[in-house]
């Protein structure tokens, strides 16, 4: 298995899901408070443009825009902030 096979499906089997998951307890959230609060709402765009970040590279391994070591860094990447995850921000941390 190339690289980018094994960078798609950690995406698309791991990664994707985790987000639309927290998504729905966020939202789940709201509709019980009836009211969003400034850290929910900045979540969700997080999140939102974080996902939106990974429709890109695989949109890019779809089209072979995306060379094996790019791949294997992202894989890295992410595995790293999975083992490092509070449940909260799925342990990315932003890049300053």
């Amino acid at each position: 298995m190339s690289q980018a096979e094994k960078l798609e499906e950690l995406v698309t089997k791991s990664v994707i899901p985790d987000i639309n998951d927290r998504l729905d307890e966020i939202f789940e959230e709201i509709a019980d408070n009836k009211e969003a609060s400034e850290d929910a709402k900045e979540e969700i765009e997080e999140l939102r443009e974080f996902k939106a970040d990974l429709e890109d590279v695989l949109e890019d391994i779809k089209n072979g825009d995306i060379d094996e070591e790019e791949c294997k860094e992202l894989i890295e990447d992410i595995v790293e902030a999975q083992r490092g995850s509070d449940d909260d921000d799925f342990g990315f941390v932003e890049e300053d």
